[in-house]
């Protein structure tokens, strides 16, 4: 029985309560409510849902949440099931506190104190978005978000698939195989969230970026508050799985990059904000060159981690030009600092070939630059830059060194450090060396740099043939993402992404030797992410297989949530004439679970109606019929005959959620 008619047939028991024709006086319950009035009490107590909806434990006492039961009753029409009560009052107030007593920027819109049930899909564009308000539907909560029954799995190896019946685990007897979950990703998370929760090493989603022309089928064009509802309730659940050093990275453009920033400081606090990153997509040419004013050609990604004082990201680097300013080299490198003698790089080099340095140009020809760059690398030891000393960003020490090597310049003073690098000065100045910038990328030595928060070197080129899968838009470049995981992963860790689209997280955290979870609502899932995986096992060579020397090998788990009200949703969006709707109809009268308003009686009195619908419409009708807390089977429903679950499927949702058969 739902808590609002609990609370309605328990307070008709008082005839006070009730008016001659028997409605129910909402004013003279909360004026009672307020006077904390014992007979309204001992009424509520009788019920269990009441209890444990409006009153609170502390120290073995209950206390009556007087101001809860009096906003549940105060609402308009607050026996409306479904939508909030901030559909029709905006609040200003965020835990009870006025805006202006906060000193941080919050968000408040229209659905915030709600769970969005409403999917991803085009079709359900077309159809009005289910809110679920904490308050006034934790039934219906608890239903939707119930872990499911789990189907269709099968392994995918170097040998081809197999059959699961059971999944490895590790010591601690955690799931450890990489998985590949198709289903609504909100209820797939609540379904993963106890095997998984504090364990999941980086978050990375690519969500749809509400913009109405995304590459993907997702419903990419909510209202913004739709929008916010419909991230809030994920990041929510997404912020269990991570661990204490966890990091989740999301990608996102000007669309809604400052709701999203607003929205994940208020879930994983401001002090756990790290970047916000601006990342080059795309050169300014083709169509983007006769737009007027700014030419936008950036996305970002944000960067948040879970616990502030244990997060330890790696350092990375990125290739860049040569700096001509490491232009001095040692000649005599292998004698103590003090002895240590000058002379030009072009010198040195000169001198090494026998030459004249004017003459360097003309006897390399074409490759002067290539073999410069040769002779830098081969030498890194030896050649050095001069820079300036920030005196207000070194210690007393170095200061000191400092003056009495602007008085004597006879030799190079050296101060050593433990466990970082040494000084060394001359006539007051630092000596830098090229050593110290030539880094390991993609398995060779370059000059490079610390990334900073704008990489303009991860462009989408040659996208279309990453994977072995076919996407004109969407996809990130494999670059981009193995960037993300080496800066917030080591092997072994745990990655999940629940907007998986074409698989890009999965391909990567795969060839870095990282375990993942990817998950997928939509139907591609077999022929993106599923297929880009079994590429990637067999030895796929796009993307940032030979920068890793990637020659396959590996597996991974795919199955599904299994599905109930969500084979109707499939079967009425795929439906193209009215004959075939009808056929569904008849079917979903006795196999699918309806809304509990639905009156077959009137519906079947007024099919001629229905039928004078244009087909959109009665997609959308047929769609609202449907209990949407019941799209998938829900794990309490596992025996439940009426479901018809296989052996194989009570096995393997079993063997997952560690139950005892």
């Amino acid at each position: 029985m739902k808590i609002y008619e609990t609370l309605e047939n328990t307070l008709k028991k008082e005839p006070n309560f009730v008016t001659d024709n028997g409605e129910l006086k909402k004013w003279v319950v909360i004026h009672r409510a307020q006077q904390t009035d014992t007979e309204l009490i001992g009424l509520l107590l009788e019920e269990q849902d009441l209890k444990k909806t409006f009153f609170k434990e502390i120290k073995g006492i209950l206390v009556f949440d007087q101001s809860l039961f009096v906003e549940f009753m105060e609402q308009k029409n607050y026996l409306n099931n479904s939508y909030t009560q901030f559909q029709t009052k905006i609040g200003l107030n965020i835990d009870g506190k006025f805006m202006n007593q906060r000193n941080e920027v919050a968000l408040v819109w229209a659905f915030k104190d709600c769970i969005l049930e409403g999917g991803q899909s085009r079709e359900e564009q077309k159809r009005e978005e289910i809110f679920f308000n904490k308050t006034l539907a934790q039934d219906e909560i608890t239903q939707l978000l119930e872990p499911k029954v789990l189907t269709n799995a099968k392994r995918h190896t170097t040998e081809g698939e197999k059959t699961v019946a059971k999944f490895n685990r590790n010591a601690q007897g955690t799931v450890t195989d990489n998985l590949i979950v198709k289903g609504n990703n909100l209820l797939a998370l609540y379904s993963l969230r106890k095997e998984f929760a504090g364990k999941v090493k980086l978050i990375y989603i690519d969500p749809p970026y509400n913009t109405g022309n995304d590459g993907f089928r997702y419903n990419d064009s909510f209202n913004h508050s739709s929008w916010l509802t419909f991230m809030r309730n994920r990041l929510e659940v997404a912020r269990d799985f991570l661990s204490e050093e966890g990091t989740i990275a999301i990608s996102i453009d000007h669309n809604e990059v400052f709701y999203t920033q607003i929205l994940c400081d208020e879930i994983f606090g401001v002090k756990n904000r790290k970047n916000i990153i601006t990342v080059k997509r795309s050169s300014v040419s083709g169509a983007k060159v006769i737009n007027k004013g700014v030419v936008n050609v950036s996305e970002y990604l944000m960067i948040y981690c879970k616990n502030a004082e244990t997060w330890n990201p790696n350092k990375v680097y990125r290739q860049k030009e040569r700096d001509d300013r490491y232009s001095s080299f040692i000649t005599n490198f292998e004698e103590k600092p003090e002895k240590w003698q000058f002379i030009s790089v072009l010198d040195a080099w000169a001198l090494s070939l026998g030459l004249e340095k004017s003459k360097l140009k003309k006897y390399f020809k074409e490759n002067y630059e290539e073999k410069l760059e040769e002779f830098y690398f081969q030498n890194s030891l030896r050649i050095f830059r001069f820079a300036a000393l920030d005196d207000k960003a070194v210690s007393n020490s170095v200061l000191e060194m400092k003056k009495q090597s602007k008085q004597d310049h006879s030799k190079v003073y050296v101060l050593e450090r433990e466990d970082r690098l040494n000084y060394y000065l001359y006539k007051g100045q630092a000596m830098l060396f090229f050593e110290d910038r030539v880094v390991e990328i993609d398995g060779q030595k370059v000059f490079g740099e610390v990334i900073t928060d704008i990489w303009d070197d991860v462009l989408p080129n040659d996208l279309h043939n990453e994977g072995g899968i076919s996407l004109k838009k969407g996809k990130k470049p494999e670059k981009f993402v193995q960037r993300i995981l080496q800066l917030t992963t080591n092997e072994g860790d745990l990655v999940l992404d629940f907007f998986s689209g074409s698989g890009t997280a999965g391909a990567v955290a795969h060839k870095m030797q990282r375990r993942y979870i990817l998950i997928e609502q939509m139907n591609y899932i077999r022929d993106l992410p599923e297929a880009r995986l079994i590429n990637v096992i067999k030895g796929d060579q796009t993307g940032i297989s030979k920068s890793v020397k990637w020659q396959g090998g590996g597996e991974f788990v795919y199955l599904e949530l299994k599905k109930h009200n969500e084979i109707f949703v499939e079967r009425i969006e795929a439906a193209q004439d009215s004959e075939r709707l009808l056929q569904i109809w008849e079917s979903m009268k006795e196999k699918s679970f309806l809304h509990y308003s639905v009156d077959l009686q009137k519906h079947a009195e007024h099919i001629e109606d229905f039928k004078a619908l244009d087909l959109e419409k009665q997609k959308k009708h047929l769609l609202n019929l449907l209990d949407t807390n019941q799209l998938y089977v829900n794990l309490s429903s596992l025996e439940d005959q009426d479901f018809a679950c296989t052996e194989a499927e009570k096995q393997l949702t079993q063997d997952f959620y560690r139950l005892e058969r």
